[in-house]
């Protein structure tokens, strides 16, 4: 990021460089800066991170929902056990079936889907940015304006037949007296 070319033995620029030896025009306080600290430090592209294959919902959106087991579905109560082997072919056969076929509709259906809520959420962003924000903003300008010629109204007109009200029932005194 310098602005000329570098003589690799020697610290000369041909051209005189952006980046001045006492540091950078924008820090000029900064004494000691080298190569490494002039590169820009990057943001990281939320397209590019990487995901995590292990832990796929961080946020736990689906705790709650979809923990669904085989002990979760059909229980056999004390007394009315079926035989050993029937009840490992039924928990083998629910949980392959439950994995395989999800996998499958993911497969089918998911990558569908996830792109429909892609655009989804793309143009709910787009709608939140380019015409909700600005429109809440423009009614927050106008009503200050509003606002301030409805507090001109107000202290204008109301305020004074207000205080001439208060003053004609401020001489009236009401007494109570117990009938006995």
């Amino acid at each position: 990021m310098t602005g000329g070319l570098k003589d690799e033995e020697t610290e000369e620029y041909i051209h005189s460089p952006f980046i001045r030896k006492q540091g950078n025009i924008y820090k000029p306080n900064n004494k000691s800066m080298d190569n490494d600290s002039l590169n820009e430090k990057t943001m990281q592209d939320v397209h590019t991170k990487e995901i995590d294959l292990v832990n796929r919902d961080p946020k736990h959106l689906n705790d709650h929902v979809v923990k669904v087991d085989f002990e979760d579905v059909i229980a056999e109560p004390a007394g009315t056990y079926s035989f050993d082997g029937v009840w490992k072919a039924s928990f083998t056969t629910f949980t392959v079936t439950k994995y395989w076929f999800y996998r499958l509709l993911t497969a089918l259906v998911g990558i569908p889907l996830a792109l429909i809520w892609g655009i989804f959420f793309a143009i709910l962003s787009f709608l939140h940015i380019w015409a909700v924000v600005p429109c809440i903003k423009s009614y927050l300008i106008e009503i200050h304006c509003v606002s301030q010629v409805y507090s001109i109204c107000v202290h204008t007109f109301c305020d004074p037949l207000f205080e001439a009200i208060g003053k004609c029932f401020s001489s009236i005194r009401v007494t109570t007296t117990k009938v006995v």
